[in-house]
C-alpha cells in the first residue's frame, strides 16, 4: 500500500505539471515555518515543518531534511524565501514524509547566514567557512534535533536524518561516530538512521585516514551518471566503512545524474532518474520505517 501511495505522491510532480511548477512552485499545503538555534549556540535558524493531515497518535516519529548547494529555495524564488517558494524536491519529500506519517523539518541553514540563494555549481571551493558540511552544518541538523524533541507531537528518540548533496555530506558527517554537536552518540541519543542522496563523500578529508564508521544506520543513494561529484569515491568510503564494521549501505543508478529525484521535467525526462527516483523513494521509505518510526514492513 505504502508503495502505491508513493508513486502517486512523485507522480502528481511528474506527469501533471501546472502552470506554479513552471515557476518552481506547485499546489500543495504550505509547511509550517519555525525557527531554532543550531548546536553552534548563536545561529537563529529556520526551518518548514510538514506534519500529517490527520494525526494517528499524539506523538509521531520525525525526519530532519538537509537541503545541498543550491539552498532550500526554488531558483526562481525571485527573492522571496518563504515556505512558498521551496523547491519542488524539497515540497515533494515533505509531502511524502508526511503522507507517510512523520513529522519532517526542512532546514534552511544557508539563509540565515546570508546565502538564501544558495551556489551555483563549481562554487566548493568559494564557499564561506561558516557553511563548512563537516564541521558547521551538522551542528544545524543537532539544532533541528533537538528542536523536534522539544515538541509534544514527535516521539523524542525516533527521528531520522535526510540530506542531499552538500547536505547529504552534511548527513554523512553528522552520523559519524566524531559527529561534532553531540557526545557519544547512540540510535536514541541521536538519530535513528539517515537516508542520504548523492553526497559528496571528500567530506574535506574528514576520513582520509580512517574508516567513517556511523553510530546508526545509514543509506547513501547515487548515480552513475551524476555530473558534480564522484559517486566512486561514495563507494570506496562505504566499502572502507563496512570492512571496519560500519553499517552503510549504498545503491547505485546506472545512469542517473545528479539531483535525479527532483520532479522537475529536467530531471524526470531522463528515464534512469525516473526510475531511481521510483526505486529510492520506496527504498527510502521502508529504510525508516524499519529504522526510525519502528515498524517491520
Amino acid at each position: 500500500m505504502r508503495i502505491g501511495l508513493v508513486t502517486i505522491a512523485f507522480a502528481v510532480l511528474f506527469i501533471l505539471p501546472t502552470s506554479r511548477e513552471a515557476d518552481g512552485q506547485e499546489d500543495g499545503p504550505v509547511p509550517e515555518r519555525v525557527t531554532f538555534v543550531s548546536a553552534d549556540g548563536r545561529t537563529n535558524l529556520v526551518g518548514y515543518l510538514y506534519k500529517p493531515t490527520t494525526m494517528n497518535a499524539e506523538r509521531l516519529p520525525a525526519v530532519v531534511m538537509m537541503h545541498g548547494r543550491a539552498g532550500a529555495y526554488s531558483e526562481r524564488a525571485h527573492g522571496v524565501f518563504d515556505a512558498s517558494t521551496l523547491s519542488l524536491r524539497h515540497k515533494a519529500w515533505g509531502d511524502e514524509w508526511a503522507h507517510a506519517g512523520y513529522v519532517a523539518l526542512l532546514v534552511d541553514g544557508f539563509g540565515p547566514r546570508g546565502y538564501p540563494q544558495g551556489f551555483p555549481r563549481h562554487s566548493y571551493d568559494s564557499r564561506p567557512a561558516e557553511l563548512n558540511e563537516v564541521t558547521v552544518r551538522p551542528l544545524d541538523a543537532y539544532g533541528a534535533l533537538a528542536y523536534l524533541r522539544s515538541r509534544p507531537d514527535v516521539i523524542s528518540d525516533r527521528i531520522g536524518l535526510q540530506g542531499w548533496s552538500n547536505g547529504g555530506s552534511a548527513a554523512i558527517s553528522a552520523m559519524s561516530l566524531e559527529a561534532p554537536g553531540i557526545t557519544a552518540p547512540t540510535a536514541t541519543t541521536g538519530f535513528r538512521a539517515a537516508v542520504v542522496f548523492y553526497p559528496a563523500c571528500g567530506l574535506k578529508g574528514q576520513f582520509n585516514d580512517r574508516p567513517f564508521l556511523p553510530y546508526a544506520p545509514v543509506l547513501v543513494f547515487h548515480g552513475t551518471a551524476d555530473e558534480e561529484v564522484s559517486y566512486k569515491r561514495c563507494e570506496k568510503l562505504v566499502e572502507l566503512s563496512r570492512e571496519n564494521g560500519g553499517n552503510v549501505h549504498i545503491k547505485i543508478y546506472d545512469g542517473a545524474t545528479h539531483s535525479f529525484d527532483s520532479p522537475s521535467r529536467k530531471r524526470q525526462k531522463v528515464d534512469a532518474n525516473s526510475e531511481a527516483t521510483d526505486d529510492a523513494v520506496q527504498r527510502a521509505v521502508r529504510f525508516f520505517s524499519r529504522h526510525v518510526s519502528g515498524e517491520h514492513p
